[in-house]
């Protein structure tokens, strides 16, 4: 569990340190860019509902695994897009995009056994990028850290968007 709430905390600090600069870019935009932060690991469903199981009821090939890829996550993404409003579609696809593209950069610096990492560009190559190796999922080093810079971001912006109150200078 580490890994994920990590996620979710370099989404939200990329998407509240873009907020300062692009108007629209409000609390709840911010938001959903951190559940797009959720999306790669739609894949620990297996845990749920095995991949065979699926398989059996559909009666053709399947696995949640192909869904933690750059082609899976796209797809998720768009299906993200359907569930939003037309007017909602544009921003909502980019920051949900953020926040899955994060995921999936996050989790190429992984350390693996075969010093690969994501296939980020499937189903048009199976390629796995090199993976730098810096840390493991089951760490909560990571989390630590990337909470603490969201806290931190957290902060800034309270300090950045903090109403005068009455009788203060300005």
């Amino acid at each position: 569990m580490p890994d994920l709430l990590a996620h979710v905390f370099i989404a939200y600090g990329l998407c509240r340190v873009a907020s300062w600069r692009v108007e629209w870019l409000t609390t709840p935009y911010v938001t959903l860019g951190m559940v797009g932060a959720f999306i790669p690991d739609i894949v620990k469903i297996d845990l749920a509902l095995p991949s065979e199981t699926v398989e059996g009821l559909l009666g053709v090939p399947f696995d949640w695994g192909s869904l933690a890829t750059g082609g899976g996550t796209l797809l998720s993404v768009c299906i993200g897009l359907v569930l939003l409003g037309s007017s909602e579609r544009r921003r909502g696809g980019l920051l949900l995009g953020v926040g899955a593209g994060s995921h999936l950069l996050a989790d190429s610096l992984l350390l693996t056994p075969t010093g690969r990492s994501v296939q980020l560009v499937w189903p048009l190559s199976q390629y796995r990028v090199p993976s730098p190796g810096l840390y493991l999922s089951t760490q909560p080093e990571p989390m630590f850290l990337t909470g603490a810079i969201a806290l931190l971001i957290w902060g800034v912006h309270r300090y950045r968007t903090r109403e005068p109150k009455l009788g203060d200078a300005s």
